[in-house]
């Protein structure tokens, strides 16, 4: 019994230029790209293209471009004969899986992740905070140095358990930067 499943990805995928080749080869992706840009009030179809990319890495602009691209890339691979059994997704991911499932309908979810992303620019103001993957640590060790971050830095903190070898830091921007360092050092 084989089953597909469709996990779309979360905050970080994003890259000037992603949906071009997309929009010369299949009119969904013009649609799609015309229905997201109608429901945010600007052109997220331009961000993707053109950039910049300081402008695309904007938690309320990277979050509706991630789930525009999952959704066509989705919505291709239907015209092609190729559905899922199963969807799920890593954080913002998951609203492109509501999607793929027939949850949510586009509009709503572009609109939602906008303000999502939004949200939470405003809790962390550009540049005053950041998030870093932890690969091949134990929790224990990651744990221990976000502690002595902290006391030196300014906070950081584990976030993300992912799975058995990777976890997900994030505070302070000098909190984050002095993990790493101190991960450099230990390891």
């Amino acid at each position: 019994m084989n089953k597909l499943a469709f996990v779309f990805p979360g905050q970080g995928a994003q890259a000037v230029g992603m949906g071009k080749d997309f929009c010369e080869q299949y009119e969904v992706a013009k649609k799609l790209f015309k229905e997201a840009d109608e429901a945010l009030g600007y052109s997220i179809k331009d961000m993707c293209f053109e950039g910049p990319a300081e402008d695309l890495k904007l938690t309320a602009n990277t979050q509706p471009a991630i789930l525009t691209m999952s959704v066509i890339a989705n919505e291709i691979l239907k015209e092609h004969g190729i559905q899922p059994d199963v969807v799920g997704g890593h954080s913002l991911g998951e609203y492109s899986a509501l999607v793929a499932a027939d949850v949510m309908n586009f509009q709503d979810a572009v609109l939602l992740v906008h303000k999502r992303g939004q949200f939470m620019q405003e809790a962390v103001p550009v540049g005053q905070g950041g998030m870093a993957a932890i690969i091949g640590l134990s929790d224990e060790v990651i744990v221990d140095a976000c502690a002595k971050a902290t006391e030196k830095a300014g906070e950081v903190q584990a976030v993300n358990f992912n799975c058995p070898g990777q976890t997900v830091i994030a505070g302070t921007t000098a909190g984050v930067e002095l993990h790493g360092q101190a991960r450099r050092k230990c390891c």
